[in-house]
């Protein structure tokens, strides 16, 4: 069979084209390097290159890398403008740590003062508060009262005679008063009042103690060292000396004489006095209890060393009926009575 003409060439160049579409291989020529580095060269020993593939004719190429550059989207931008605003708002509070600090260091005196007035102004109402609760707080009210130190005096009279405040505050309790109630009992010398929260009132008595007995038209009235009546009776009351300084009774001269010389002896002595005379300030004379003894003590003064000066002469003495005389105490004289 006989080939059309041309085939033989058609197929000849199809086989042929893609030999030519292969590319010869780029050859790059450099420039010649500088003298040092062309030495350099000439005395580092040659090391051989690897073997790298060459690229196939018809393999695709990548494509080469490309700068990066600054993005400059939208995004990008709010980025920047959040950075810048932050950075804004530190600055803008440094300003204001920096301007609070300097208004504290300028301000510290004042600050100090201030703080001293709110301090006082704070006690005084405290203890304003305080004294309006001490003063008119029921639970401060008195509801119950104690009396002590009494012998002679009925408890019980005090108490009900001073009852009448019960239920008064503490700090109001009307002190006139109990002083006009507890004045009404001859018997009461002083007294001391103390205040035990929440409602306490203690009454400590001090009770008058008689000194002696005055004769008062047919009967006694048993006296305290001023004079005040602690009690009467028809008969002459025991274990109190009887005094007798004239008609005046407690406003004579002697009576202080007597009273005075009466509270100077021992007690040892006192209990064995009688009774005690004087008409006037200067002629003290006592009489003891059992005997006929008498002691001639003169006036008030130095009643203190005549006092001593006795008790050595009663002891001195045995017994039998004595007159101590010891109104001149430095020479006493002891003489039969």
């Amino acid at each position: 069979m006989k080939r059309p003409e041309g085939f033989d060439g058609r197929v000849e160049q199809e086989t042929a084209a893609p030999e030519r579409k292969r590319k010869a291989p780029r050859v790059t020529v450099t420039r010649a390097e500088p003298k040092a580095r062309a030495a350099a060269k000439a005395t580092t020993p040659k090391v051989a290159a690897p073997k790298t593939r060459e690229p196939k004719a018809n393999a695709p190429r990548e494509p080469a890398a490309r700068p990066q550059r600054p993005e400059t989207g939208p995004s990008t931008l709010k980025n920047i403008d959040r950075r810048a605003r932050a950075e804004v708002r530190k600055a803008a509070r440094e300003r204001r740590r920096y301007e609070k600090g300097e208004v504290r260091r300028f301000t510290r005196r004042a600050r100090h003062r201030r703080a001293a007035w709110l301090s006082v102004g704070a006690v005084v109402l405290l203890l304003g508060g305080l004294l309006a609760v001490a003063v008119y707080s029921p639970l401060l009210a008195l509801r119950d009262i104690r009396i002590v130190g009494t012998a002679r005096v009925d408890a019980a009279q005090l108490r009900d005679a001073i009852d009448g405040q019960l239920g008064t505050p503490l700090a109001l309790l009307d002190h006139q008063a109990l002083r006009d109630e507890l004045g009404a009992f001859p018997l009461i010398r002083s007294y001391v009042t103390e205040l035990v929260p929440p409602g306490t009132l203690i009454v400590s008595i001090v009770e008058r103690q008689p000194v002696g007995a005055l004769a008062a038209g047919g009967a006694f009235e048993v006296v305290d060292p001023a004079g005040i009546v602690v009690e009467s009776a028809a008969e002459r009351p025991a274990g109190v000396p009887l005094i007798d300084v004239g008609a005046q009774g407690s406003k004579a001269d002697g009576f202080a004489a007597v009273v005075e010389v009466l509270l100077a002896l021992p007690e040892a002595v006192r209990v064995q006095v009688d009774s005690a005379t004087a008409t006037t300030k200067d002629d003290v004379t006592l009489t003891l209890a059992g005997t006929a003894n008498r002691v001639v003590w003169g006036s008030a003064d130095r009643s203190d060393l005549k006092a001593r000066v006795l008790a050595q002469l009663m002891a001195a003495q045995p017994g039998g009926t004595l007159e101590y005389d010891v109104s001149a105490p430095l020479s006493p004289v002891v003489r039969p009575a």
